[in-house]
C-alpha cells in the first residue's frame, strides 16, 4: 500500500463562511496558517526518501508499501551526506543484490531481484558532521516498512529453524514471526499444551511489523510457541520460538573476581577471573588495571560468554573476563582491578597477587 502525502488543505466547516467577527476571522486565519505550517513540515520530513518509478517518475513514499517478490526497487534520498539503514541481513551475508551509491545531489538504494527475506523497515536520514563526529539531521528523514510479498513465503523467512525469546517482567517480549502479506490472519499457538494463545490487544497484541508482543511477560509465558498465518491459500506454520523467562534484580552487573594464586614465584604462570552473572541479553564490557600496565606489561586478556539453565524455566548468562600472565615477574605483584560495566552501571572488584 503506498502512502499518500498529507494535504494540507482541509474541509470548511458548515457555516464557516458567514463568520463576520473580524477577531474570529483573524483566529480563524491564524488556525488554518498553523495547519498548514503542520501539513507542510510533514511533508518536508517526508519528502527526502523517494521511489523511482517506470520512465524516471518518482513517487513519495508513506508508512508502508507492498511490492511482489522478485521485484527490484530503487530508493532516493535527497542529500549530500546520507545514512541508510535496513533488514541487518543483507549485510550478515554482504548481498551483492544491494547496492548503495553517494551522488552529488542523493544518496542511491538499490535492491535488485528481491526475496521475502528483504521484507522489513527501509530508512535513511542527513548526517551532520564536524572534524569530531557525526549527528542526525532530525528533520530530513525518510522511512517506510516494504512487504515483499510471496504467497508461497507467508513469513519472513529466518536463517534457523529455532530461536530464542527472552522474558523480562521489565520490558515487553516480542515474538518475531512477521508476516509478508499484511493482509494475512496471523494466529499464536502453544506447542504444549497444544493450544491457541487469545490475542486480547491488551496483554498481547499482534504488530504487523513486528510480530505477537508481550507487555507484560511472566513466568506462565514460557514455552515453546509458533504462529500460523492464513491468506487465501493453505495455512503455513512459522518456525518454533523458545521463551525463557528471566528473573535477574536490575542494576549494575554482580561481579567477582579470583586469581589461580594469591603468592606467585618468578616466572610462574597466573590468570585472574573476573565473572558476572545477569541477564542473557545484557552485554557487559569489562576494564582493567593491574601493575605493569603503565610500563606496557605483556598480558593476555580473553573475554567470553555462555547461557545456562537453572532450572524452573530460567536463564542466567555468565561473562568472563581473563587476565593471563605467561612469565610472572616481581613487577606483577600487586593489586589487579575488575570493571564490568552494562547499561545500568559499573561494579569494581579487586584482588592481589603477591611475590613468593
Amino acid at each position: 500500500v503506498t502512502g499518500q502525502p498529507a494535504k494540507s488543505k482541509r474541509p470548511k466547516e458548515p457555516g464557516e463562511n458567514k463568520i463576520k467577527s473580524v477577531n474570529k476571522k483573524v483566529k480563524l486565519q491564524t488556525t488554518k496558517m498553523k495547519e498548514r505550517e503542520s501539513a507542510d513540515s510533514s511533508l518536508k520530513s517526508q519528502s527526502i526518501l523517494t521511489q523511482v518509478m517506470d520512465k524516471g517518475h518518482f513517487q513519495k513514499l508513506g508508512a508502508t508499501l507492498s511490492l511482489p517478490a522478485g521485484q527490484s526497487i530503487e530508493l532516493r534520498c535527497k542529500g549530500s551526506n546520507i545514512t541508510w539503514s535496513y533488514p541487518s541481513y543483507l549485510d550478515t551475508f554482504k548481498d551483492s543484490r544491494l547496492s548503495i551509491k553517494q551522488l552529488d545531489r542523493y544518496s542511491q538504494l538499490i535492491l535488485a531481484n528481491s526475496t521475502a527475506a528483504d521484507t522489513g523497515e527501509y530508512s535513511c536520514w542527513l548526517q551532520f558532521c564536524n572534524a569530531k563526529q557525526c549527528r542526525k539531521d532530525e528533520t530530513k528523514t525518510g522511512s517506510t516498512y516494504i512487504f515483499f510479498t510471496d504467497e508461497e513465503e507467508l513469513f519472513v523467512p529466518t536463517p534457523s529453524y529455532f530461536e530464542i525469546v527472552y522474558l523480562n517482567p521489565d520490558k515487553p517480549a516480542v515474538i518475531p514471526c512477521r508476516v509478508t502479506t499484511p493482509s494475512a490472519k496471523v494466529t499464536l499457538h502453544r506447542e504444549f499444551p497444544a493450544e491457541e494463545i487469545e490475542t486480547d490487544g491488551t496483554d498481547v497484541i499482534y504488530d504487523v511489523k513486528k510480530g505477537f508482543v508481550y507487555q507484560h511477560p511472566t513466568s506462565d509465558h514460557k514455552g515453546i510457541v509458533y504462529c500460523k498465518a492464513e491468506s487465501q491459500g493453505a495455512p503455513q506454520i512459522s518456525i518454533k520460538y523458545h521463551l525463557l523467562y528471566v528473573e535477574v534484580p536490575k542494576g549494575p552487573p554482580s561481579t567477582t573476581i579470583a586469581a589461580s594464586s594469591s603468592r606467585a614465584e618468578v616466572s610462574d604462570r597466573i590468570h585472574v577471573i573476573c565473572t558476572v552473572l545477569g541477564k542473557p541479553d545484557v552485554d557487559v564490557n569489562f576494564r582493567w588495571q593491574y601493575p605493569g600496565q603503565e610500563s606496557e606489561r605483556s598480558v593476555i586478556i580473553q573475554n567470553f560468554w555462555r547461557l545456562i539453565d537453572r532450572g524452573t524455566g530460567h536463564t542466567t548468562r555468565i561473562s568472563k573476563s581473563i587476565l593471563l600472565i605467561e612469565d610472572f615477574e616481581a613487577t606483577d605483584a600487586g593489586d589487579y582491578i575488575c570493571i564490568a560495566q552494562n547499561l545500568q552501571g559499573e561494579t569494581t572488584v579487586a584482588t592481589e597477587v603477591e611475590l613468593n
